[in-house]
């Protein structure tokens, strides 16, 4: 790990402010995760896109930001392009075009002009895409039928919430999780993650950054009861004021960054009891799907070979 700060200390951290600082760099190799390499190229293509995708200046500090990030977020690519190999997934168009709609705001046209103005590859992002989403098929593949939720443990904590409270709690979330690496690196990670998001906007850096389903959302979770929180999050997510951001929220092996985007009660009387115990169920499916998917990739970084070439 100390060879692969080196590494990013080492790459692109020298030239001018401007397209230029790119212009000699060659496609030559950096880094190689097992059989996959990572060249300065795709280094390039990712740290500008990001950048003009998110309106912002292209200049040294803005690509120093966005160093530390690109590379893990690179890694990661090719740790899920390397383990979905083992698998007959195909890419759905239509999750494609879905994603690509709510990143350009429904005009896919201007994001493709965007990378032919400023001369980046567009199917190389493209293929990211894919990755991302065909990582999320594999997950639900694997671990589908690894989810059992005890009917009668729902049941119960559904009549706790109901007898317990004559209101809910209701807060709408958005999330972005990424992945921790279990040394020095996870408070620059951790930094870096709330720097991005002063830069643009906290669902700009879910959709590029967050390991977590909702990516595809723009890390929208919408409106979940509070009662169907953890004890740890809903501690948090209570005292918080509308618009704020979370303190890092530790997982087993990621953390997560929470936005408050509104907040209100509902009474009990009148409520639909069968659509709060669906909601019940589908949180705790997301979470361990969330859980499965982190897991599966740490133990994929941990057993991979990654060597700078």
């Amino acid at each position: 790990m100390r060879k692969l700060c080196l590494l990013i200390s080492f790459i692109l951290i020298s030239s001018n402010i401007n397209h230029t600082l790119f212009a000699k760099l060659e496609n030559n190799i950096v880094l190689k995760v097992e059989n996959e390499i990572i060249t300065k190229y795709e280094i390039k293509n990712k740290i500008l896109s990001s950048l003009i995708l998110s309106g912002q200046e292209i200049n040294q500090k803005n690509i120093n930001k966005y160093k530390k990030s690109t590379l893990d977020n690179l890694i990661q690519l090719k740790l899920m392009k390397i383990e979905l190999s083992k698998y007959d997934l195909k890419d759905s168009p239509d999750k494609l075009d879905s994603y690509l709609r709510r990143l350009s705001s429904n005009n896919i046209d201007l994001l493709k002009k965007k990378f032919l103005d400023n001369k980046l590859d567009y199917d190389l992002f493209l293929d990211e895409v894919k990755i991302k989403l065909k990582w999320q098929d594999l997950i639900y593949l694997i671990y589908s039928k690894k989810i059992e939720l005890d009917e009668k443990t729902i049941d119960i904590e559904l009549q706790e919430i109901i007898q317990n409270k004559l209101e809910i709690d209701q807060y709408k979330l958005s999330e972005i999780e990424i992945l921790l690496n279990g040394d020095e690196t996870d408070a620059e990670n951790i930094k870096n993650i709330y720097d991005q998001i002063d830069l643009e906007s906290f669902e700009a850096v879910a959709i590029r950054f967050s390991i977590s389903e909702s990516s595809k959302n723009k890390g929208e979770l919408g409106w979940v009861n509070g009662n169907i929180l953890s004890k740890q999050i809903y501690e948090i997510v209570s005292n918080m004021k509308l618009g704020e951001i979370s303190k890092p929220i530790k997982q087993q092996g990621s953390v997560i960054f929470l936005k408050l985007k509104d907040k209100r009660s509902k009474k009990l009387e009148g409520l639909d009891k069968m659509k709060l115990r669906k909601d019940l169920i589908v949180q705790k499916k997301n979470e361990l799907f969330n859980l499965y998917s982190r897991s599966h990739l740490s133990k994929l970084k941990n057993t991979s070979l990654i060597e700078y070439r």
